[in-house]
């Protein structure tokens, strides 16, 4: 071959090299554009955030590694209007921690879902069990894309036999953002904790689809907005005002689990002046049953300083449930709220309190009750919100959590909710304050029932009779039959617990519980 030949030969494979590139850079260029220019900045003129940056506000700098770029559609005709066939998935850390995610571009086709974006949803959904780490969705979605789905080869192709098992291996998270219908509901409820920002609606279908299918008019908001999700179904954990909001709210609430369940969450430094405001409580707490307060302010003394981070705060208000650290360590408390229905239980709180549990135990977190209740809600109105049967539940869940349960009894403890709230052996480990008061039923009220008078009809002979039924009912007489295994000043709450967590953590198997609630239905 001449030098000419040769020359000639390496021009040629040079000019190919640089059209390789070129078109490699000019299909990169194409997908990460995702649904254009005027689509993207009409979201951030609204002030929305698009899925590319929500990634980059909830990954570390510089970590993220997207899977799946130059996926499209395998419709012909949508192939070149549908760059990354409207999920962006890959994995990156938080806080240094690995972490896969899902984001929903609703650029493109309002990121409706069709058979190859769900094969990347379920890659990474095999992933995260193989390597034991978060799942967090990213979502906003007019639902299934409708031209590949129609007809019954489209359904009839469909592959749903694990799409939303749960069997809580690795933390599932989700954010709504927007409209979410479709697999962007399902991955909400199908999730851990799911935070909603304000503006968004998750339902079945859309408003305009309940209209032509009932006739029935609804507004977004009214059918599945973020207010009714927060206080009507309790599907909402958390919620945003803004979308750097929900992501920051993801990035906490990831910081309390490990990131599966064969490990304990990790342990935060304590910060200074946990624990220094003790004595608080005793003014906080009034003795008198009847005086409310509210626990929220006892959560705040007995954690680490500013640890707390609230779980469902609008729903079901008697009861508190939140992540929290005490010493360094994630603990979930259980409190009763008197400022709310007096703290009585009804069957939004055991809703709560069940998926909570649920939550602890999935992913080896003790769970710390404070105990101020006077017994389960009672009337028409609870009876028909079905109590009996989340009383019950509840009670079956307590009973399968194999994670460090302390209770602690502050005021007073009424009735079967006893049980519920750590009493009758259900906790590993219970203490009362000195001026708890604990029985069947509220003294006052035992009267009338025993003996069928009140304070207006025989106001003598009712306060020799309640005189008896507060016989009985201190502090040191369940601890006489060893119900309490302490009975504490309330300053000494935090170390009651800090103790009570060093006796019961499983040395033998390194904290990882059991995990007898990991298929318990996400969403209830």
């Amino acid at each position: 071959m001449t030098t000419e030949a040769v020359k000639t030969d390496a021009i040629t494979i040079e000019e190919a090299k640089l059209t390789r590139e070129q078109e490699h850079e000019k299909k990169r260029a194409a997908a990460l554009a995702m649904g254009g220019t005027r689509k993207l900045e009409a979201r951030a003129a609204k002030g929305e955030l698009n899925a590319r940056e929500r990634i980059a506000l909830l990954l570390d700098p510089g970590t993220f590694r997207e899977s799946g770029l130059f996926v499209t559609s395998a419709v012909p005709a949508d192939r070149d209007k549908t760059p990354a066939d409207g999920k962006i998935t890959g994995t990156g850390e938080v806080d240094g921690r690995r972490a896969s995610v899902v984001a929903y571009d609703f650029t493109v086709k309002g990121s409706s879902s069709s058979p190859i974006s769900n094969k990347k949803m379920a890659h990474f959904k095999e992933l995260v069990v193989k390597t034991g780490q978060p799942l967090v969705y990213l979502c906003e979605s007019t639902g299934v894309r409708m031209p590949d789905a129609m007809g019954g080869t489209g359904m009839g192709s469909a592959s749903g036999k694990t799409r939303f098992l749960r069997q809580r291996e690795s933390p599932w998270v989700s954010a709504a953002f927007g409209y979410c219908f479709g697999s962007a509901a399902w991955h909400t409820m199908a999730s851990d904790f799911a935070v909603f920002r304000k503006g968004a609606v998750l339902a079945v279908s859309s408003p305009n689809l309940v209209a032509r299918a009932t006739g029935q008019q609804v507004d977004a908001q009214e059918l599945g907005g973020w207010k009714m999700h927060a206080e009507v179904t309790g599907f909402a954990d958390a919620v945003a005002d803004t979308d750097e909001e929900a992501i920051e709210l993801i990035r906490r609430f990831l910081s309390y689990l490990p990131s599966h369940n064969g490990e304990t969450p990790p342990l935060a430094p304590i910060p200074h002046g946990s624990g220094e405001r003790a004595e608080e409580l005793k003014s906080i707490v009034p003795e008198s049953r009847t005086q409310t307060y509210d626990v929220r302010k006892v959560i705040d003394i007995v954690a680490d300083t500013g640890s707390v981070f609230p779980i469902k705060a609008r729903y079901g208000k008697s009861l508190v449930t939140s992540l929290a650290r005490i010493g360094g360590q994630s603990v979930g408390i259980i409190a009763n709220n008197p400022m709310f229905k007096g703290g009585a239980l009804d069957g939004a709180a055991c809703d709560k309190a069940t998926s909570f549990l649920v939550l602890c135990d999935s992913y080896n977190i003790p769970v710390v009750m404070l105990v101020d209740q006077p017994g389960f809600l009672i009337g028409l109105e609870a009876e028909r919100s079905k109590v009996a049967g989340k009383i019950i539940n509840w009670m079956n869940a307590l009973s399968l959590v194999t994670v460090p349960k302390i209770a602690v009894t502050m005021r007073k403890n009424y009735g079967q909710a006893l049980i519920n709230m750590g009493g009758g052996g259900t906790a590993d480990a219970t203490a009362g304050w000195w001026s708890s008061e604990v029985s069947f039923m509220d003294p006052t009220s035992a009267v009338s029932v025993v003996h069928g008078i009140t304070p207006e009809s025989d106001p003598e002979m009712y306060e020799l009779r309640l005189a008896e039924m507060n016989k009985g009912t201190t502090a040191y007489d369940v601890a006489q039959v060893f119900g309490f295994e302490q009975v504490i000043d309330p300053s000494e709450t935090r170390e009651f617990i800090l103790g009570a967590l060093k006796d019961h953590y499983r040395a033998r198997s390194n904290g990882v519980g059991e995990h007898l609630l990991r298929t318990w239905p996400t969403s209830f």
